[in-house]
């Protein structure tokens, strides 16, 4: 009796190496996540990989219809929203991403098959449903693991992952054309949805087998999770712990509705995030490859050209984030107002010669700038919001859902086919946009500083220190996350 009692006091206090914990979420959650966004991008930018690659006379698609199709896309993916991130609350999300990710991964499939314009639309509306679970899903999960020192890194990964799947998604279809087009009767564009929908499945067999979920709703004792054998319950316990307290007493009922309206979190980064989503409007409408499409630019090249823009988004989101983590006096609005400037430029640029290709060429790659504002702006929620979770996972919905209700129609309006190569409208939209969230990050910031003055400070309590060992290997770290705490608030 007295040797079993000497053994759980022996596991009790065994401290939790915290580097080796934080590997470990990266390998589990990081690596998941990423290669859902990764595969959804890859997913989503095929279509219009597609499109330039023979679909659109394959299947006559005429004037504006490209627009209308990815309209489609947007209504589902705004429809999604909310639900996909409210059931993430209630539901575990190892299952449910999964979940999601094979239910568009066979929808992809069904693309390979779709012999009119309508049918596309009705497949991309269903796609969008189930794709919506993807980015403020994730961002929502990456608030429940990592801490605010940590947070800029990871969301910067994450977000780079969709943008590495969009220029891989274009060197695909190029090299499938070539060596697919016409085997076994099927178009090039064809064989693409089918290799996108080999490599999703995959994914979606990982993420059900190891990605863990939440800390505090882990799946370490389902049947199927492969969670118990990498973590144990007290690394779990203590991945919630080791994130600053939060109010508890919350919960997922109508008593969220005047929580989250009575704030300005919820209005804010919603307003500021359909500016920041229009500032992207250039680059995520295909602005660019239909521009190469008019000027009778190669095939190759309309599918490989573009790919530098997201090269530019992935380079300028890593660098946002090593600014966020590196440098002491670093804010989220100052990389805001950053990009904003940029997009000023760009519009500029492209109104005064879109004709001319290196003008077009330097302010399309200029462009993807503003991809960085995904990280950044969505770290940024998560750490304002951090207090109340129910409040959070709508927040981030609604800033995702927000810019794609706008985007809808904003699309049509300033960016759509038939307005290429000038883009007139679309320039000055552009420019006003820019602008304009430019100044509303500013203000956040000052709203900011207004709520930390007002909150009061508490103190923070490492789980290991409620042990009698010590832990001296990981105090630079502590000292570290202090400071950017106390620069941050």
């Amino acid at each position: 009796m007295g040797e079993h009692c000497d053994d759980e006091q022996v596991v009790v206090k065994k401290l939790v190496n915290k580097r080796y914990l934080l590997f470990k979420i990266d390998l589990f959650v990081l690596s998941f996540v990423c290669l859902q966004y990764w595969i959804n991008y890859v997913d989503r930018v095929g279509f219009v990989n597609a499109y330039i690659s023979g679909m659109k006379e394959d299947l006559q698609f005429k004037n504006n219809d490209i627009n209308v199709a990815n309209t489609c896309f947007t209504v589902g993916y705004i429809l999604g929203m909310i639900p996909n991130n409210l059931i993430l609350l209630v539901a575990p999300p190892r299952v449910w991403l999964s979940f999601c990710t094979f239910a568009w991964g066979l929808l992809t499939l069904g693309m390979f098959k779709v012999t009119s314009f309508e049918q596309c639309c009705a497949i991309r509306f269903f796609q969008a449903l189930f794709e919506s679970c993807t980015f403020s899903g994730t961002h929502l999960i990456l608030g429940s693991w990592y801490k605010e020192s940590e947070l800029p890194i990871r969301s910067a990964i994450f977000t780079s992952s969709g943008l590495i799947g969009s220029m891989f998604s274009g060197f695909m279809q190029v090299a499938i054309h070539d060596s697919l087009n016409g085997v076994r009767g099927l178009e090039g564009w064809r064989w693409l949805f089918i290799i996108d929908f080999s490599i999703t499945m995959p994914i979606a067999l990982y993420g059900f087998l190891f990605f863990p979920g939440v800390p505090e709703h882990s799946s370490g004792k389902s049947r199927f999770s492969m969670t118990k054998y990498f973590f144990s319950e007290q690394e779990l316990q203590y991945a919630r712990r080791r994130l600053p307290a939060r109010d508890e007493s919350t919960r997922l009922d109508w008593s969220v509705v005047p929580r989250v309206l009575k704030r300005w979190h919820w209005w804010f980064f919603s307003f500021v995030w359909v500016l920041g989503g229009e500032n992207l409007s250039l680059a995520s409408n295909s602005t660019f490859a239909l521009w190469l499409k008019d000027q009778q630019y190669s095939l190759s090249h309309r599918n490989n050209f573009p790919s530098g823009i997201f090269a530019v988004g992935v380079v300028s989101t890593m660098l946002s984030a090593v600014y966020l983590y590196k440098v002491a006096r670093s804010r989220h609005w100052h990389v805001a107002t950053f990009i904003a400037v940029i997009m000023c430029i760009v519009a500029i640029m492209i109104r005064a010669n879109p004709i001319k290709p290196s003008v077009m060429f330097t302010a399309q790659y200029l462009g993807g700038v503003a991809y960085a504002g995904q990280a950044v702006f969505f770290a940024w929620a998560n750490i304002v919001c951090h207090d109340d979770l129910q409040e959070r996972a709508i927040v981030l919905a609604s800033m995702n859902m927000f810019s794609g209700a706008v985007n809808a129609w904003w699309s049509i309006l300033f960016f759509a086919a038939t307005t290429v190569p000038h883009f007139e409208k679309g320039s000055y939209a552009l420019l006003a946009t820019s602008i304009s969230s430019g100044l509303v990050s500013v203000w956040i910031r000052k709203l900011q500083n207004r709520d930390s003055s007002r909150k009061q400070k508490l103190s923070y309590i490492d789980a290991n220190d409620m042990l009698d060992e010590d832990d001296d290997d990981d105090d630079d770290d502590d000292e570290y996350d202090d400071q950017i705490a106390q620069n941050h608030s």
